[in-house]
């Protein structure tokens, strides 16, 4: 009795072992988890006359190290003006949804890393402009919801800090430096591990 009930249950256990390798494999994931300092290119403009706190912000990245691709990033978003009564200093605070800053009927928009191997992302940031000291201090989150390429599917997160010189002409792009923080996965369906790492060497 005893030889036939271990007969039955080496079978099952094959089984049962077999069944959870698919799922892992159906499971696995890709890691990534880089930093890269991109040149940046901001561009501050009004929205609209009868909405004076309220702009629209897009700024553009470029990097000649950046891997897998992501060598040029371009962001646009909306922001809402917090003007300091007691100083010259301004705050602004910056997002895709233009929901989150009370405007409705309007473009939602989002951020696009690389060319061929693409990154799509939801920005949510703020920026001090300081005009005496003629700067530019930001930094904030990127949340990652899919790609093109070898990101298809891609979810996590970029954080970011961005250092600007601001242009005194309001009309010109003011020039700068961007260092963004890149962790996400992205489905991987090569059997194997449930988890491989992709690193790069931080600058």
């Amino acid at each position: 009795m005893l030889r036939s009930k271990i007969k039955w249950l080496v079978p099952v256990a094959l089984t049962l072992l077999s069944f959870w390798s698919g799922v892992e494999s159906a499971n696995a994931q890709k890691i990534y988890n880089f930093t890269v300092v991109y040149d940046t290119s901001v561009k501050i403009n009004p929205f609209k006359p009868n909405l004076p706190d309220i702009v629209r912000a897009t700024i553009t990245g470029e990097a000649t190290d950046a891997p897998y691709g992501l060598s040029s990033f371009t962001s646009n978003t909306y922001g809402k003006v917090i003007n300091d009564p007691n100083t010259s200093i301004t705050t602004t605070i910056f997002n895709s949804d233009p929901a989150v800053l009370g405007l409705q009927g309007e473009q939602a928009f989002s951020d696009t890393y690389g060319s061929e191997n693409q990154l799509f992302g939801k920005a949510s940031d703020s920026a001090q402009v300081n005009p005496a000291a003629g700067t530019i201090q930001g930094g904030g989150t990127i949340t990652i919801y899919g790609g093109t390429g070898i990101f298809e599917n891609a979810r996590g997160i970029i954080t970011f800090t961005e250092s600007d010189t601001l242009n005194s002409d309001p009309t010109a792009p003011s020039k700068g430096q961007a260092k963004l923080r890149f962790f996400f996965e992205v489905p991987d369906k090569v059997v194997g591990s449930s988890k491989s790492r992709h690193q790069y060497p931080n600058p």
